[in-house]
């Protein structure tokens, strides 16, 4: 059957459960069944029913975050997910085919090898075709090439390997007749298509991870290690303590190291790494930018290479004049695209404008392109080239529909390929003439001179000056089209045959014609390289051109820079290849698989590529890529589903405002992880310090009472702690993010100090948390009192810290009022810690107990010495490791 594969879609049950698979999500379900022991020791044999409930509750408020976790990222992937797949378009199309002797309409799906097809202009090509028979027949290949340009087709046969742009003989599956008719016998159907191998290529890349669930991996592991490095110094501390072995007391000594061993995990961290991520990708949306998976957020942070194609990304896929000669003199034209606004100017003071609509009126009536405008769209209609010259007379003032009712065009003689030529004959008051558009060297050679000043000079000198402008156009990768005119007797205009009148031409111009560079993408292109990100282009357009748009868009510096050509690829090992990639920035005339190929060789680098296009031929390099980049707008539908992001406005810039959000999104997570890793180690050292010293009785306080309670922990974690690193993730890039280099994916994300920083402002903290515990029991309130006053230490102790690790420098170096998120977040876990101390009920569940005015004040503000101090010297001092 003619058709490709559905690509299975997970059911939703699937997605949901994917998000239970991550390994610290499988660390705190861990944490979950410790808890859950530790709660029927306590309860079955121990008979302490609040610390057993307490457990319980530590084991509920865990499984409710996992199950938040899980929702969030259900939730982004299901809300992003595509429910078009244009490789299921083929099915409902239709294809006219030779059967039983004559032609008929059947299903696309029905074509079969041997089948003889008919294609039209505005027709698919519903298989892989050989042509037969062609009229006139151009197609539209960017699908698969990349070229903006239609493909002039014939039935030569070709003795050579080449690539898909070069077999002018064979049609392909999902291309669009753009001109004449063609038949063709289909030699492939379905996955053998070169549309099939590309799906197959799609089909056959693996999903893997993202550099931020490699980096949580690896931290992860940490806590693992960790964790079971407090289980075992605690079991071994309380052992010695308890000064026997006895079922008792190793059931005693183990809840409470499991108890340490749950207060080290940071339990809200897949929660709060969520949403943090959920935040991102909410800003990159506001950018235009679709993420389509939570994971792919901050990977653009990291990203150090980005490949892109050239048509409709780099370029606006939008055929344009941009200089034109005529008349003697030099134009150049602005405005870039389908749209008729521009200016047309000429640097030389006495040429003019009026003085070229000898070669304006020929380009626009020896054309059958359209362009039409539909709410502020302008779309074309024809071949791109001929849309071009449309576009240029409307900027000129000059409209087919107005010079048809002044000119009668009363014979065309349609373009062919062995002629390369198109002419129309046109009745103007009592005079024929022929008007004739085509390639520059076949009219100059039927040429009798070149419109100069008003006068026709057939001189060989001013024939050389136009063949030497149409070379310099050519060699600034500029498509090339000439056109002319004769007058001609109503005789001949009448009966002439096309050998009689495209003669004897008077050649008025030349038009330089590209698919221009969009005019925000050099701007980029820039920021990307001061960020250390390099920009590659992969394209299947010609070698010349590629260059051409790589110099200016400065993608490349010099004329000279290295371009690789797919023929080449082919030749190379993928060895070779490796050893030319990193010094590579433009590729030319490249297959899919050759953009699959490039992308591998970069990552085998280490780098992290990021593979940007809008054609299916795109799609399987996206796939590849560390980060898929798909147009939103000009974009196939498969491009989008095997991308990561999306853009809604298909603008490059987009892209580099995606890195930067990418970076920033990074910094924040990485801010949050410092934030609730130091809280962890706060709660863990000042419990530690608490079993190890806090023997003895002091004041109304009995020896062995812990610093805090389970609950306390647990209302630090998810509260006071969470709550706050939830609004981390709306600040800012701080201001030098775009002129770093992009982080190392095997780099920890604690890397470059942050380990060293949060263990000493960690150990600080918790130490203050022990000493504010001990003073209170040595003031002679109760126990709960003195668990309250250590529990506040911690809390405001945390809050204070929280603006701190905003930044990788210093808490002074921020606005700390620049996160308006962050301040309400701060007033609301002060205020309702504080309230927790004061409700009878919360006294009753959590241990609390209300303390006087003047020791409120002491643990709001003492707190803030740790964090106040550290950072001081660290701005005084440099020391970077605090």
């Amino acid at each position: 059957m003619n058709k490709l594969p559905d690509e299975k879609e997970n059911p939703y049950w699937k997605v949901f459960l994917k998000n239970f698979k991550e390994p610290i999500v499988i660390v705190l379900m861990g944490a979950i069944v410790l808890s859950l022991l530790s709660s029927f020791y306590s309860i079955q044999v121990k008979g302490d029913v609040q610390h057993g409930i307490e457990s319980l509750y530590e084991a509920a408020a865990i499984f409710i975050l996992i199950v938040i976790n899980a929702c969030l990222g259900f939730w982004q992937e299901i809300s992003a997910r595509k429910s078009l797949n244009a490789l299921k378009e083929m099915n409902n199309r239709q294809t006219t085919v030779l059967r039983n002797g004559s032609w008929e309409k059947i299903t696309a799906t029905d074509v079969v090898v041997g089948d003889l097809i008919k294609a039209e202009v505005g027709d698919f090509v519903e298989a892989d075709v050989r042509w037969i028979q062609t009229n006139e027949l151009q197609v539209m290949e960017a699908h698969l090439t990349g070229e903006s340009d239609a493909i002039h087709k014939n039935t030569e046969a070709i003795d050579e390997v080449v690539e898909i742009g070069d077999r002018k003989n064979m049609g392909f599956s999902g291309s669009t007749v753009s001109n004449g008719q063609g038949i063709g016998l289909v030699v492939a159907t379905g996955l053998d298509t070169e549309l099939g191998n590309i799906a197959q290529l799609i089909q056959a890349v693996e999903d893997k991870p993202s550099p931020l669930q490699n980096t949580v991996n690896k931290l992860t592991k940490t806590l693992m290690l960790i964790s079971a490095g407090v289980i075992l110094f605690t079991f071994v501390i309380g052992m010695i303590q308890a000064g026997e072995i006895s079922f008792t007391s190793i059931g005693s000594v183990l809840s409470t190291s499991i108890a340490l061993a749950v207060a080290s995990i940071p339990d809200a961290l897949p929660a709060v790494l969520s949403i943090v991520l959920t935040i991102g990708a909410s800003k990159m949306a506001q950018n235009r930018g679709l993420i389509k998976s939570l994971s792919s957020v901050e990977t653009l942070g990291a990203t150090s290479y980005i490949c892109s194609d050239k048509t409709g990304t780099l370029t606006k896929n939008e055929m344009t004049v941009v200089k034109y000669y005529s008349n003697g003199h030099y134009y150049a034209v602005s405005g870039l695209g389908y749209a008729p606004t521009g200016d047309i100017h000429s640097p030389e003071a006495s040429a003019k404008l009026s003085d070229t609509l000898a070669f304006l009126e020929g380009a626009v009536l020896c054309n059958e392109a359209t362009v039409k405008e539909t709410d502020g769209e302008y779309k074309p209609f024809g071949n791109p080239t001929e849309v071009a010259l449309t576009v240029l007379g409307l900027k000129a003032g000059v409209k087919k529909e107005k010079l048809e009712q002044e000119k009668e065009i009363v014979r065309t003689l349609p373009f062919t390929s062995s002629r390369k030529m198109m002419s129309v004959i046109v009745k103007e008051d009592e005079r024929y003439l022929v008007y004739t558009k085509g390639a520059p060297d076949v009219l100059v050679n039927k040429s009798t001179g070149i419109l100069i000043n008003h006068k026709v000079d057939s001189s060989e000198e001013a024939k050389q000056s136009f063949v030497d402008t149409v070379e310099e156009y050519a060699e600034a990768a500029l498509r090339t089209l000439a056109v002319g005119y004769r007058e001609i007797t109503e005789q001949e205009a009448m009966n002439g045959s096309v050998e009689e009148l495209e003669k004897q031409l008077i050649i008025t111009g030349v038009a330089g014609i590209i698919d221009p560079a969009r005019e925000e993408v050099k701007e980029s292109v820039s920021t990307l390289k001061k960020a250390n990100v390099e920009v590659v282009m992969i394209t299947g357009d010609h070698e010349k051109t590629a260059k051409a748009i790589a110099l200016e868009l400065g993608i490349v510096d010099t004329v000279d820079a290295i371009v690789i050509k797919g023929i080449e690829i082919e030749k190379m090992s993928d060895e070779e290849l490796y050893s030319h990639v990193n010094h590579t920035n433009i590729y030319a005339r490249v297959s899919p698989e050759h953009k699959q190929r490039i992308v591998k060789q970069l990552q085998k680098h280490g780098q992290i590529v990021a593979m940007t296009g809008d054609g299916v031929n795109d799609a399987p390099a996206l796939r590849a890529a560390d980060i898929g980049i798909a147009m939103g707008i000009a974009g196939t539908e498969v491009t989008k589903d095997s991308a990561d992001l999306i853009l809604m406005d298909d603008k490059f810039t987009t892209i580099e405002q995606s890195v930067k959000s990418g970076r920033t999104i990074y910094a924040n997570i990485k801010n949050f992880m410092r934030h609730e890793l130091t809280t962890n180690v706060a709660e863990v050292f000042s419990l530690l310090i608490g079993l190890i010293f806090f023997t003895q009785s002091i004041g109304n306080v009995p020896g062995a009472t812990p610093t805090l309670t389970a609950l306390m922990i647990l209302w630090v974690n998810m509260v006071s702690d969470a709550v706050p690193s939830f609004s981390l993730g709306y600040d800012v890039a701080e201001s030098d993010i775009m002129e770093e280099q992009p982080r190392d994916p095997n780099e920890s994300v604690l890397a470059n100090y942050t380990w060293s920083r949060v263990l000493i402002r960690g150990i600080f903290m918790g130490v203050l948390v022990y000493v504010a515990f001990l003073w209170a029991a040595h003031q002679g309130l109760s126990s709960n009192q003195a668990q309250t006053v250590a529990f506040l230490t911690l809390v405001y102790g945390q809050l204070w810290h929280v603006f701190d690790a905003r930044s990788t420098k210093t808490l002074f170096r921020r606005n700390p009022f620049e996160n308006k998120y962050l301040i309400a977040a701060v007033l609301f876990a002060g205020i309702s810690s504080y309230l927790v101390t004061i409700i009878p009920f919360f006294n009753i569940v959590m241990g609390t107990a209300p303390l006087t005015l003047p020791i409120y004040l002491l643990v709001l503000f003492v707190p803030a010495l740790p964090t106040l101090i550290l950072s001081g010297m660290k701005e005084l001092f440099g020391i970077k490791i605090w």
